[in-house]
């Protein structure tokens, strides 16, 4: 029985594509609803015309009672070479008279076939006295007869109409009808076919870029875009998502190289040194304290580092869910842990609306970095850090900087502080792996903002990043698009 069933299922005719999909869809649509007019529309046209041919009998019959119930009338009065009596004569309709007998007296053309009730009829004596007959067969044709006496035996009127031809008109109309409507389904389909193609053409453009990426790995292939419809947007969407994927593989390829540049030097130490403890028994006390340190600390940085390689990929991530974050109190939060680790002095200062959509998991990992960056290159100094939180006039970006009182940065360094593992030349003997900054980085530009880095007036450096900068730039190009002027926000270095 499975079997059989998997037998009836294949071969049951499948679509192979969209677009035959579509031109079938389209055709049986239209066919269905050129049928159900069709339909209607016969059914109405044979009603009316049934109808009318109804009517003129019944007119007909009518007026013969009439006429020979108010005079009294012989055959003779309605034989067919008499003037005087086309009311009884109209188109397609046939007249026989009989004598009171019931005897023709005048042929009809056809003649027409007299019944046991017409003779009846004939030798009545009331006048207008009428038998109607329905589809009587007539020298091959089908009729409606009636037949009204004329009163006092004196004989009877028959007046026939033919609607056999009514039916052949009907049946000619029928085929023309089926004839119209094939016609118009045909020109559906090959109309659904032509915009099925039209349509899908994009569509089959995009399924071979798909497919191309998916068989070659390649994120680099050009999506061809045109138009502006859905599927011009399905395809610039696609095109984003390749250029966001390449993105990321460059970032990761990036990231690894760099990682493992960095992770040589510490290992290459640490394999050095721990060469060295085998001879640990043969070195002077003091030798042996300066190993056991240099240990540690490489330790200590090569655990710094692989923990600033795991936070700058979490930093990529979209996993925390974004919220309502006021920076002021995350400052806050941040200075009072770097007080407890470093013992500085650190101040928060903030102003204006410092609340803004973002992640505060990332938000704090960004900020720590830039405290711990500032403790770092500035050592000893008794002047407090500060941590400024920005917040604009209107909604919009909140700018979030860290001041400190250190060596500052040099002009040739202020636009690679933030690249990964990166150290400007004086700061490649303190301990550091080069990640903090980058982090920040990450974090400002999955934020919408991005970073920034200046030298402070008096010494030292202002580093930070803003939140929301893009949609800042973007309110402040529609204002320029309306005024034709734009002011874009400037470093606020203490």
């Amino acid at each position: 029985m499975g079997r059989l069933a998997r037998l009836l299922g294949r071969s049951r005719p499948r679509l192979s594509s969209l677009r035959t999909t579509f031109a079938v869809t389209f055709a049986l649509v239209t066919a269905a609803v050129t049928i159900l007019v069709g339909i209607l529309s016969y059914d109405s046209a044979a009603r009316l015309v049934r109808v009318d041919e109804q009517s003129v009998f019944t007119q007909v019959v009518q007026d013969v009672q009439d006429e020979v119930r108010r005079h009294a009338s012989t055959p003779d009065d309605f034989i067919s070479s008499r003037p005087g009596h086309d009311v009884v004569r109209p188109s397609r309709t046939d007249v026989q008279v009989l004598g009171g007998r019931g005897e023709i007296v005048d042929h009809g053309s056809p003649e027409l076939p007299v019944t046991a009730a017409d003779r009846t009829v004939a030798s009545a004596a009331d006048a207008g006295r009428t038998v109607q007959y329905r589809d009587v067969a007539v020298a091959d044709d089908a009729y409606r007869i009636a037949t009204v006496g004329l009163g006092r035996g004196r004989g009877a009127v028959q007046v026939a109409q033919e609607f056999s031809d009514t039916e052949d008109l009907l049946r000619a109309l029928q085929q023309r009808t089926l004839i119209l409507m094939g016609a118009v389904v045909t020109a559906a389909g090959l109309c659904g076919w032509w915009l099925a193609r039209r349509i899908t053409r994009r569509l089959i453009l995009l399924t071979s870029a798909a497919e191309d990426v998916a068989r070659t790995r390649r994120l680099g292939i050009q999506v061809p875009v045109t138009g502006f419809d859905e599927v011009a947007r399905l395809g610039r969407s696609f095109d984003r998502m390749l250029g966001r994927l390449a993105q990321s593989e460059e970032d990761q390829r990036r990231l690894v190289q760099d990682a493992g540049h960095e992770l040589r030097t510490p290992l290459t130490s640490l394999r050095t040194n721990i060469s060295l403890l085998r001879r640990i028994d043969e070195l002077p006390p003091a030798s042996r304290e300066e190993l056991v340190a240099d240990l540690s600390q490489e330790a200590r940085e090569l655990t710094d580092l692989v923990n600033e390689l795991v936070d700058l990929a979490a930093g990529q991530s979209d996993a925390e869910p974004p919220q309502r974050v006021d920076l002021a109190s995350l400052a806050e939060e941040v200075a009072g842990v770097a007080r407890r680790r470093t013992g500085r002095d650190i101040a928060v200062r903030a102003s204006g609306d410092t609340t803004a959509d973002g992640r505060p998991g990332m938000l704090q990992r960004a900020l720590s970095n830039l405290v711990e960056n500032a403790a770092k290159f500035d050592r000893g100094g008794t002047d407090p850090i500060e941590i400024a939180v920005l917040g604009p006039a209107r909604p919009g970006a909140v700018r979030v900087e860290v001041l400190d009182r250190g060596p500052g940065i040099a002009e040739g360094d202020l636009l690679r502080v933030f690249d990964r593992f990166y150290r400007a030349a004086d700061a490649r003997s303190l301990p550091g792996s080069g990640l903090g900054l980058s982090i920040v980085r990450e974090v400002a530009l999955a934020h919408g903002g991005a970073p920034f880095a200046c030298r402070r007036a008096g010494g030292g450096a202002v580093i930070g990043f803003t939140i929301g900068a893009e949609r800042d730039r973007d309110r402040d190009r529609g204002h320029q698009d309306a005024r034709g002027t734009s002011h874009g926000p400037r470093p606020t270095g203490g």
